[in-house]
């Protein structure tokens, strides 16, 4: 049965790709070539192409001046990155199973894909019975003894319990209210159900907009979201993939079913080729559409190259950050393999708890007050702007709270006076500041500093790397080298010129390929380039969430008495 292509993406569910499509009615102007991001394809009557994923490229709202129930008028378009925060109006059209749920709204890890809802009435379980009107939170969908469940949670006096509900289970389940406030990517992403609309209210004013703003002006009431998706497909007779606009006014029909699928190109992203066993490698692969960027080697990895993958595997690499005092900070992944050398940079401390978690062995720390602190205890030292010390220890100490003594955590320190040293009591609940003193003079690799200091550490490049044409960090005035991270890569090469190999990222790189069915040098290149990765906000702070998935946050400082 032919339907329209916009009809078709809206229902689609993702987990159901790929699909085989063939045009029922076609496009014909500008003979017959459609154009879209650059690539130029023919949707003839009877022509066949298989979808491979969508994702939302723009949103059409629908503009209501006063409130979700009133009369909405004129349509405008939202680019994704359009500003402002928008609070989400709860669906008032129940879902009629868990199934539904599933199928059409986002379940994942973030904090985005826990959605919400109730149900009108009691579910009973084996061991709990979720009453009707309560908030049932979905975290996840997986199997349990061959049945698929969703894992659910419901909180009871500041207590989370925990339950599976099948995919089978039937009823009405309404979205509950979101308090929380979302950005349009945010809810383009995680926060529209397929086949349906969203309602949404802008929270907050907008910032500054460069293109001439589409709402009303002081515009503050509510809109229709209605997405528009970016197909990528493979075509019968083309190596690259081809994006186009669901909108797009064409007739669809899907013939998966009866239809070999292998006869098209395979692509493949680099996590798909990560995923492949280490039997697999080295393989031989032309690349279907390359990323975007100027810095080697994604300038080299275009549409139409062919390229040798080696082998997959896990590499270090150092997180570091611009040291400026606004957020508009670079963020950087530095190889191991880097060949500039560093100088230190003095570090600051909010607290005095800060100093002992910096404390070394390998050198006593020498800090300046920047912040005054005056002590509520005869015990303990009052802290003027300008004071120097030399940190020691942590100890206990005793002082007198309320008329009753009382044992507190102290850093035990040396007062610099201009011509003795006087031993102090700091205590660990202080909140000054402080500054590092360097005497330390020396040019470190970044290997030394990640094994002989504690990080985070600052530093700035003194020597910079000659390997690379152009080291970008040598211009940043100063870097804080943050954590160790390691990371997934893939080794590969040209196919034409293998004397040398890149480490390309897996999960930063959009990047597609298909295998070639050719025999490749088993041998890998003696020349292996790494090189500085500048990575987004975004990226930034989803390596540091996945590293630190497995580490213990470390214990909180001790609170002022």
């Amino acid at each position: 049965m032919a339907s329209t292509l916009e009809k078709f993406i809206h229902s689609l569910d993702p987990r159901a790709l790929p699909r085989v499509l063939q045009i029922q009615s076609g496009i014909y102007f500008q003979g017959s070539i459609y154009e879209m991001f650059g690539n130029e394809c023919c949707l003839s009557t009877g022509e066949v192409i298989k979808v491979i994923g969508f994702k939302i490229n723009k949103l059409i709202a629908s503009v209501c001046e006063n409130n979700e129930d009133s009369q909405f008028s004129a349509k405008v378009e939202l680019p994704l990155n359009f500003p402002g925060l928008y609070k989400i109006v709860a669906d008032k059209t129940p879902y009629v199973s868990v199934e539904e749920i599933t199928r059409k709204v986002p379940i994942g890890q973030t904090r985005f894909g826990h959605p919400c809802f109730y149900s009108s009435e009691d579910i009973k379980l084996t061991n709990l019975t979720i009453k009707q009107g309560e908030q049932i939170t979905f975290n996840s969908v997986e199997e349990v003894s061959g049945t698929m469940t969703v894992r659910c949670g419901v909180v009871r006096n500041n207590k989370s319990h925990s339950f599976s509900l099948p995919l089978s289970q039937e009823g009405k389940f309404y979205e509950c209210e979101d308090d929380q406030i979302y950005t349009l990517k945010e809810i383009a992403e995680w926060k529209i159900p397929k086949c349906r609309n969203r309602i949404v209210k802008l929270s907050n004013t907008l910032h500054t907009w460069n293109c001439s703003n589409p709402l009303p002006e002081n515009f503050g009431g509510y809109l229709i979201l209605t997405p528009v998706y970016e197909v990528q497909a493979v075509m019968k007779f083309r190596k690259d993939i081809v994006h186009i606009l669901s909108d797009l006014d064409v007739e669809v029909k899907d013939i998966t079913d009866c239809y070999d699928t292998d006869s098209f190109l395979q692509p493949l992203s680099l996590e798909d080729v990560f995923e492949r066993t280490s039997k697999e490698f080295p393989m031989a692969a032309e690349i279907m559409e390359g990323p975007l960027g100027s810095q080697e080697p994604y300038n080299l990895l275009h549409t139409g190259k062919e390229i040798v993958i080696y082998k997959k595997y896990q590499a270090t690499r150092v997180i570091a950050s611009e040291i400026r005092s606004d957020s508009s900070k670079r963020r950087f992944l530095i190889p191991m393999t880097y060949k500039g050398k560093f100088k230190r940079r003095p570090r600051e401390f909010p607290t005095a708890y800060d100093l002992e978690i910096a404390r070394s062995k390998r050198e006593q720390l020498h800090v300046v007050a920047t912040k005054a602190f005056d002590s509520p205890h005869t015990e303990l030292f009052s802290v003027s702007v300008g004071d120097q010390f030399l940190v020691q220890q942590c100890q206990t100490s005793e002082v007198l709270y309320e008329g009753r003594k009382k044992v507190i955590d102290v850093l035990a320190c040396e007062q610099i006076l201009s011509n003795e040293y006087k031993k102090v009591l700091l205590p660990m609940y202080m909140e000054g500041g402080f500054v590092e003193v360097i005497h330390d003079k020396k040019q470190y690799q970044l290997s030394e500093i990640c094994r002989e200091f504690r990080l985070p550490f600052n530093v700035k490049v003194s020597v910079r790397d000659l390997s690379i044409k152009e080291d970008v960090l040598a211009a940043v005035p100063g870097l804080q080298l943050e954590e160790e991270i390691t990371d997934s890569y893939l080794l590969i090469s040209s196919a034409s010129s293998p004397m040398e190999s890149w480490e390309v990222p897996v999960y930063r790189l959009n990047m597609s390929i298909h295998l070639l069915n050719k025999d490749v040098q088993t041998v890998v290149p003696p020349m292996t380039k790494t090189t500085v990765e500048e990575i987004s906000e975004e990226q930034y702070y989803m390596v540091r969430r996945y590293e630190n998935q497995t580490l213990v946050p470390p214990p909180r400082p001790p609170k002022k008495p």
